[in-house]
């Protein structure tokens, strides 16, 4: 199903356009959890320990990936607003040969480079053997990831995301299944939990990869849409907004490395409660997308009062998303912990019980912050949001290592230091707004 996000309502379609992306990272985030699950209580919390950071390293690679194809489909959706079907062409094979070429690097790079990495982050030795291998397995997928990521945000791109859903859902499945064959059937360990992953990545991949080639009129491309045009402009949109997202999870990994430096069964606590942090607030992030693609589209149109409305309409939605996930949390918290670890480890779940109910309480402040993430994406604007991120990750990371060595602080400094962080990001953008509005 295509939307039109150029006419007609403004809120019913931009949730029809985004319930199928909410739908489809729930997806994917019950699959991480499921995969926390299986490992977590078949393997135990050393396991749990090197999949949790190993989900925290994958994050910011892939991070690079989806940045560029975020980037390149904000201005895949102007052009598609605009009409301008000849450049959209090139800007098509302009990008897939720049984000490809990233993939590549990053895959060879990473695995020449593992070792150092992981001494960097301050892996326990006892969570060591466990994250090597896991990690040398699942960065085979790099590449399907950019395959999937680049076919999905092209169909988004065009106001289709329910294809991108379906593939997912396959994937995921898939996964499960073969998780629970590889780790709990044929005793694998975490290397068959990676081997899950990559297997189910690249049948995603293809599938999307196949459906598009079948179905969109925009990869029937001619010889003069071969020509590498406009690179400026897509490296311009791509690049920063790849610096956005790497920037943004690359503070999540420093984090991370103080976590880790804290032994494995904070570790243990933090690989959990960082999944259910994020399937929590997952509905504003992808409302945040969706959001883009909005003001994109509507910024080719050149409808201005259109976006403004928009806003309006998108700070209620995401707030009311905002104001159930805090309440669901905080009252959870607990129960939730629970079904990654076994009760009996109260420490691990104590430390996640805290953690969630400090970050839970504050979910409003990253809802606004996805919504001015979009925003500017969206207009055209993609510095604005790498100093906003800049801003919310470079509060949370010197927060977080100047308050944990206090002893009468300690976790909760890590803790407390991400919604503060959130909060001056969105005090930034709404100044850069007043400063420079539509």
């Amino acid at each position: 199903m295509q939307i039109d996000l150029t006419r007609g309502g403004i809120t019913r379609p931009m949730l029809l356009f985004a319930g199928p992306m909410i739908a489809g990272n729930l997806l994917q985030q019950c699959y991480n959890i499921a995969d926390t699950l299986i490992v977590g209580r078949a393997l135990g919390p050393t396991a749990l320990a090197a999949v949790g950071f190993s989900f925290t390293l994958m994050t910011f690679l892939t991070s690079v990936l989806l940045g560029l194809c975020m980037g390149s489909g904000a201005l895949w959706s102007m052009l598609h607003g605009a009409g301008e079907t000849d450049e959209l062409k090139r800007c098509l094979v302009a990008s897939f040969l720049l984000i490809g070429g990233a993939a590549v690097i990053l895959n060879v790079g990473v695995q020449i480079f593992l070792t150092p990495i992981m001494g960097l982050l301050r892996i326990p030795e006892e969570a060591w053997s466990d994250t090597y291998t896991y990690l040398r397995v699942v960065l085979f997928g790099v590449c399907f990831t950019f395959l999937y990521n680049y076919f999905a945000c092209l169909l988004r791109s065009l106001g289709n995301s329910t294809a991108p859903l379906v593939f997912l859902a396959v994937s995921t499945v898939l996964n499960i299944g073969l998780d629970l064959w590889f780790v709990l059937g044929l005793r694998w360990g975490v290397a068959g939990a990676a081997g899950a992953t990559v297997l189910a990545q690249g049948v995603s991949a293809a599938g999307i990869a196949l459906y598009c080639w079948r179905r969109l009129d925009l990869l029937r491309l001619k010889r003069e849409h071969l020509r590498v045009t406009g690179l400026k402009r897509i490296v311009s949109y791509s690049l920063l907004t790849c610096v956005q997202q790497s920037v943004m999870n690359f503070g999540i990994l420093m984090v991370q490395g103080l976590v880790n430096s804290f032994g494995v069964n904070v570790m243990a606590a933090f690989a959990a409660a960082v999944k259910i942090d994020a399937f929590a607030y997952l509905p504003v992030q992808d409302f945040g997308n969706a959001f883009s693609t909005f003001v994109a589209q509507n910024t080719g149109a050149q409808k201005t009062e259109r976006i403004r409305r928009g806003i309006r309409s998108a700070v209620w939605v995401s707030v009311g998303f905002c104001v159930v996930s805090s309440l669901l949390v905080c009252l959870f918290a607990a129960p939730l912990m629970g079904l990654f670890v076994d009760p009996s480890e109260a420490e691990i779940v104590a430390v996640g019980v805290e953690y969630l109910r400090i970050e839970g309480m504050c979910y409003c402040g990253i809802g606004i912050l996805f919504l001015l993430y979009g925003l500017f994406r969206g207009l055209g604007r993609p510095g604005v949001s790498v100093v906003l991120t800049v801003v919310s990750l470079g509060t949370r990371v010197a927060l977080a290592y100047l308050l944990a060595p206090i002893p009468a602080i300690g976790l909760k400094g890590i803790w407390w230091a991400v919604p503060i962080g959130w909060g001056l990001a969105d005090l930034t953008g709404l100044v850069f707004y007043r400063r420079k509005p539509i």
